[in-house]
């Protein structure tokens, strides 16, 4: 795999990391060194991305390749120093790679190992130095982590740390650090921990601040998810997570990230990693049916860091946060060995709307069609007409009967009371309607029964827009 700039070689190299640390199962700590070198000639960058996770296999660098023309040839010699241990290992293995050299040909050489003295620990550290800013560096590494945040993975710590920056005599130990976090649990889904994770990097509008004005808590916020996995080979299956994260903000301060502005931006991860947008993902999101969910979408445009979905008539005050990540699960417990991980448009499509639908059942009464608000407009006037045929009916017998469906006492049977319950009732029936998922068989909705029997169909064609209900 060939990456085009150093910023590619990092993040693959921390995503590789944190993949390690997911595997370990165990609480472990992910770390970024960098370490200003004025004595070498031109002046370097040592960058040091170290791990407790499981401990590496060569194998995982093998494939990697560096491009030998262009910046990264120009500021990187290709040199990567790699150590590594298991729990049951004894030493330390040290390894010097050659990145420039052909893939085929190319062969690790093993350095002197250091001897672990009968202590039990597992690990991996990789190491290369650049030709490049420390302030530049720093920048882009509090981007990317500020960003991992959404995946919220329990059971790492994370931090970067900087070792005499540009200016001389600098010293900033704790440029970035994330701790474990109380409220997260081994015991919850990646899903689980997405949706949490979207909802604090929509509290701290996309920064490391929080802003008390727009969201003094999460209670401002509702999200929903959706997951979907295909079996891509005897070890390995590729999964596709999306959540969906809306927030209502009557009074936006200038500083927000959403103020006066109604357009999502689509966070899009690949294998533990922030990555660009790809084609398959903007073709799903526009393959979208988005007006079953009221919205109206206009374009969707590649920003590279994100995708920027562009609404009509939205308004300012109402806004949508998304996030995707696809990355291939281990089946069996093997060593987490860099594969690349496709974009699949049918998955992330059928993620982003399960997503929508979980949100739907979640949350009466939002993200509702066009044409269920439209019917939701004759409400009033049919709960009106039902009200007068029962208050007006001669039949007593029938009349106490309709005040008990509707739960009411005889001495409730005032105009108004009976036709606000009717409206209700009518409502309830249309929005149970709506939030049923597209190739969903179901018994039509009775106005005065609080459940609905649903029966879900596991149908392609619903891929595709094809509704079997409109035949």
């Amino acid at each position: 795999m060939e990456f085009a700039s150093l910023q590619d070689l990092c993040l693959l190299l921390i995503s590789l990391a944190i993949r390690r640390c997911i595997c370990s199962e165990r609480l472990c700590r992910l770390s970024v060194l960098l370490q200003r070198s004025p004595a070498s000639d031109p002046p370097l960058v040592r960058i040091s991305i170290s791990d407790t996770g499981l401990g590496s296999c060569i194998e995982e660098f093998q494939n990697l390749k560096c491009p030998v023309e262009g910046i990264l040839a120009e500021t990187w010699n290709g040199i990567v120093y790699v150590r590594t241990t298991n729990i049951c290992d004894k030493e330390i293995s040290c390894y010097e790679l050659n990145l420039k050299e052909n893939v085929t040909t190319r062969k690790p050489i093993l350095l002197p190992s250091n001897i672990k003295h009968g202590v039990k620990f597992s690990g991996t550290e990789v190491c290369l130095s650049v030709s490049e800013s420390v302030d530049v560096l720093l920048e882009e590494f509090n981007c990317f982590f500020q960003k991992i945040l959404v995946l919220k993975v329990p059971n790492i710590a994370m931090e970067v740390m900087a070792d005499g920056q540009d200016v001389p005599g600098s010293r900033n130990d704790a440029v970035f650090l994330e701790k474990f976090s109380p409220s997260s649990s081994f015991a919850a889904s990646t899903l689980d921990h997405l949706k949490l994770g979207l909802e604090s990097y929509v509290l701290r509008h996309g920064s490391s601040l929080a802003c008390d004005s727009c969201f003094p808590n999460r209670d401002n916020l509702r999200s929903g998810g959706g997951m979907v996995c295909e079996d891509k080979h005897k070890t390995t299956k590729l999964v596709v997570e999306a959540a969906v994260v809306t927030s209502e903000i009557p009074n936006p301060t200038n500083n927000c990230f959403g103020a006066g502005c109604s357009d999502t931006k689509v966070l899009c991860f690949k294998d533990f990693a922030p990555c660009s947008i790809s084609e398959a993902l903007l073709k799903a999101l526009t393959g979208i049916d988005w007006k079953r969910y009221g919205l109206a979408l206009e374009c969707a445009i590649d920003q590279r860091s994100h995708a920027l979905l562009k609404w009509e008539h939205m308004p300012l005050s109402f806004h949508i946060h998304i996030v995707v990540h696809c990355y291939d699960k281990l089946v069996f417990e093997a060593m987490p060995l860099l594969q690349k991980t496709r974009f699949d448009k049918k998955l992330i499509r059928k993620a982003v709307k399960l997503a929508l639908d979980d949100f739907k059942n979640k949350h009466a009464g939002v993200l509702l069609s066009a044409d269920t608000l439209k019917i939701s407009k004759f409400a009033p006037d049919l709960a009106k007409s039902i009200a007068g045929l029962v208050l007006y009916s001669s039949d007593m017998d029938f009349k106490e009967e309709c005040l008990a469906i509707l739960g009411l006492q005889p001495h409730q049977s005032e105009g108004e009371i009976v036709g606000e319950n009717i409206k209700k009732k009518i409502i309830s029936a249309i929005e149970v309607n709506d939030r049923r998922q597209q190739g969903t068989r179901e018994v039509a909705p009775l106005l005065f029964e609080g459940r609905h029997e649903l029966q879900y169909v596991d149908d392609e064609c619903d891929e595709d827009g094809f509704d079997p209900m409109d035949l």
